[in-house]
């Protein structure tokens, strides 16, 4: 069978769901290590077969983690927070801090807190949402972000109650998410207090199959004798597989929905986002597919896996072909994509309760926010 070549706008005019697989190998060792949940370490299950069989399973990855790794192929590197050159011009949101000079921040005195990309409640996040957007000049807006992200939605909100877009105003709520971070569109976004929810355009998930558990140990070596907690020995969990598999769902229908032409007459009317302006979401997602795809990738520490082959869920083998740069021009994005959020450094960096600090590492994918009291985000 021949290889077949996928290209965004062959894509966004084809069957939905897409749906891709990869499979994976360990580099160095049968060993790697799944990702880790509270209590129960990593998950094998006994997945059911047609032939009344059960194989051994273990979840790698889940959808969260999976959307997390999707994410931080568009960055520099582990703790950069910027863009990698390829996605220059693709908009996203920044908080950043700073001390202002004449009432004004200028761009080489703002510090990068968090962006949109490591979030894990993106433009969702009370990181922007709290925060005061900073003018092309450098000042300090006089409303919160959310309020004026509130007015460019068409949400009215009553005294002391929450509130949602009317039917009409939807394709002002897609339109303006993709013009200050289209990312959230792929992956999903949550605005609980303004009812919006918008599912994940891309779902992913890692898993590895015919796993066996290894049970192994480490220990911790205190040679200055400076803590309490002596020389203790603790548990490493670790997993070999059969094979391991990705599984990568573009929901091509949702995508398309973001956007449509009103005929009235002779008369037509752009409601939401155009062709291209979706196409630009589809060669994002696959952008993204191919990245973490192309070369070895460290999932986690003992994590690192290298593709040996893409293929669509009927065997056959695929690639993907799509100029990024293109979508991102003919996206029609403004000429400065990126919207730099203030906080002030004392309400950033002031002491927390522990259970609060606890609790704010849970929050959105596996990334935490501060003081997330109104704002949320589905697992991924």
């Amino acid at each position: 069978m021949s290889e077949k070549e996928l290209t965004p706008a062959d894509v966004l005019e084809g069957e939905s769901p897409l749906v891709l697989t990869a499979t994976f190998e360990p580099i160095g060792s049968d060993r790697f290590q799944p990702a880790g949940f509270p209590e129960i370490g990593h998950v094998i299950y006994k997945a059911p077969r047609k032939d009344g069989t059960t194989e051994n399973v273990c979840i790698v990855d889940s959808a969260a983690s999976m959307a997390n790794h999707l994410e931080r192929v568009c960055l520099r590197g582990a703790n950069d927070l910027e863009l990698v050159d390829e996605l220059s011009g693709m908009p996203y949101i920044r908080c950043v801090t700073g001390d202002f000079v004449d009432d004004k921040l200028p761009n080489d005195k703002r510090k990068v807190v968090v962006t949109s990309l490591t979030e894990g409640h993106r433009i969702a996040s009370s990181y922007f949402l709290k925060g005061y957007e900073l003018m092309p000049n450098g000042s300090k807006a006089a409303e919160p972000f959310k309020k004026d992200l509130c007015a460019k939605f068409g949400v009215v909100l009553p005294e002391s109650s929450k509130a949602h877009p009317p039917p009409e105003q939807w394709w002002n709520v897609f339109k303006t998410i993709f013009e200050l971070d289209p990312n959230s569109l792929v992956h999903g976004v949550l605005f609980p207090q303004w009812q919006i929810k918008i599912p994940r355009a891309l779902t992913a998930h890692l898993e590895a199959f015919g796993a066996g558990r290894v049970d192994r140990s480490g220990v911790k070596f205190d040679r200055l004798g400076k803590t309490t907690s002596g020389q203790p020995i603790f548990a490493v969990d670790d997993v070999t597989a059969g094979s391991i598999r990705a599984t990568f769902v573009l929901d091509i229908s949702l995508i398309r929905s973001f956007g449509r032409m009103k005929k009235d007459g002779d008369k037509e009317t752009q409601l939401g986002l155009s062709e291209n302006q979706k196409k630009f979401l589809v060669a994002l997602a696959l952008w993204k597919i191919k990245k973490l795809t192309e070369d070895a990738f460290r999932f986690r520490s003992d994590c690192h896996l290298r593709c040996t082959a893409l293929g669509s869920c009927c065997g056959q083998k695929v690639s993907i072909d799509v100029d990024i740069q293109k979508a991102i021009n003919e996206a029609g994005f403004s000429d400065q994509p990126v919207t730099d959020v203030f906080w002030p450094r004392e309400e950033l960096y002031r002491e927390g309760a522990p259970e609060a600090n606890a609790a704010s590492t849970s929050e959105g994918d596996e990334n935490g926010s501060p003081d997330e009291d109104d704002s949320g985000a589905e697992e991924g």
